[in-house]
């Protein structure tokens, strides 16, 4: 982010950063679908390749319309470096190729996506990396799990799906003591919400596909950092193995970033509202939501967040059979498990997003077959109220 973008308001920022105009003068962001080139001579190409000249080379690497949105990313983010990918797990496979390597270790929060849970166990062993999984919210498992060999903290926080609150603070003071760094991962935040980074992470990870885009049309991940010798080993991974995003996808993210504050703002307050009259309902064990004052991490995510999000978990009274009663007799929620978007989608993840892992790795997570995920979208609260009382008046205590 430059001196000059540092002194806009973020909203400005989201609208406006990150564009630099063709002598065509156009208003809109363009579309470089390109998947090459052209030098003026060969001098040019062979310097552009040896990068002793800067400019575009390849779209594996480097095109306007991602570089578009890497630069807003970041300006939002207070990052000077971002990295577009393929997906938002793509994201993650591309920090472990740049940063780590046989032997190395490390520490991860028990509540992170299940595929993120996957990739750590099923697939870093068979390259020499160690895991060790810990509760997001326990300071001391995080200092007890640490080893010579651990060189990555990574959490999510607010956690999928439980909400549970990690300290960007602390975490960041435990990994730099021990010469590691530490990674988050944004998604349900956003840098509307928080910046990781402003309270000491190293790295943040943004799966795009979710709230960056805000209308489920792509798939998309990202990282960002302020560290030059980070920033340059991803972006020497990306250029070798190249899981790299598409100039389109690009250029919708970018158009989505415009409206993120103020989405954000909206998810937040039908959220917050959504999880006040689940906790009065009848068929409601429990909820999940930090902007309620009863959750454990509420005052945390008070000193770190500007916002408590669009997502809520709720226990539903019963087990598997009474979650799925309430998300099948919903008519006006989309099922399925995408989150961060305008319309309103619900999801048993104990059968969906974290149904790769194993029944240990749920219960450690705190996933029960009696969950139900609503990612709350844009419309009006009571509609969404009454299209969950169906399945939930039926249910008693």
């Amino acid at each position: 982010m430059t001196e000059r973008d540092s002194q806009k308001d973020r909203q400005t920022l989201a609208v406006r950063s990150g564009q630099d105009r063709t002598a065509e003068g156009e208003h809109s962001d363009p579309i470089f679908a390109t998947s090459s080139f052209v030098f003026k001579d060969a001098a040019q190409a062979a310097a552009r390749f040896s990068e002793s000249e800067p400019g575009n080379v390849y779209s594996r690497f480097t095109n306007p319309t991602v570089r578009a949105f890497e630069k807003r990313l970041a300006g939002l983010e207070s990052a000077s470096y971002g990295i577009a990918t393929a997906s938002g797990m793509s994201a993650i496979l591309l920090l472990v190729l740049g940063l780590l390597r046989d032997g190395d270790h490390v520490v991860c929060s028990a509540q992170v996506f299940g595929s993120t849970v996957s990739l750590f166990t099923k697939i870093l062993p068979r390259f020499g990396i160690g895991v060790d999984f810990v509760p997001v919210s326990d300071t001391q498992a995080w200092k007890s799990a640490l080893s010579k060999k651990t060189r990555l903290l990574f959490l999510e926080t607010p956690s999928n799906p439980l909400c549970e609150i990690g300290d960007i603070r602390t975490l960041a003071e435990l990994a730099h003591n021990a010469n590691s760094l530490l990674v988050v991962d944004n998604v349900y935040c956003t840098p509307v919400l928080q910046r990781p980074l402003e309270i000491g992470a190293d790295v943040v990870v943004h799966s795009a596909t979710k709230y960056l885009d805000g209308q489920g049309r792509c798939v998309g991940g990202a990282l960002v950092t302020n560290n030059e010798k980070i920033h340059e080993s991803l972006f020497r991974a990306l250029r070798t193995a190249g899981p790299s995003m598409s100039p389109f996808n690009a250029w919708v993210f970018h158009k989505g970033l415009e409206t993120l504050p103020i989405r954000m703002r909206a998810h937040s307050e039908n959220a917050a509202a959504l999880a006040e009259w689940l906790s009065c309902h009848a068929g409601v064990k429990k909820v999940y939501y930090p902007g309620l004052t009863t959750h454990p991490g509420h005052q945390l995510a008070k000193t770190q967040q500007e916002g408590f999000g669009g997502i809520v978990s709720f226990e539903v009274n019963g087990a598997r059979t009474e979650a799925w009663r309430v998300i099948d007799s919903t008519r006006l929620l989309s099922i399925t498990a995408n989150l961060g978007d305008v319309k309103t989608t619900i999801t048993h993840p104990s059968s969906t997003t974290h149904a790769r892992i194993t029944a240990e790795q749920r219960a450690a997570a705190g996933i029960g077959e009696n969950l139900v995920r609503v990612a709350v979208g844009l419309e009006s609260v009571a509609d969404i109220s009454a299209d969950l009382a169906r399945g939930l008046d039926q249910i008693t205590t």
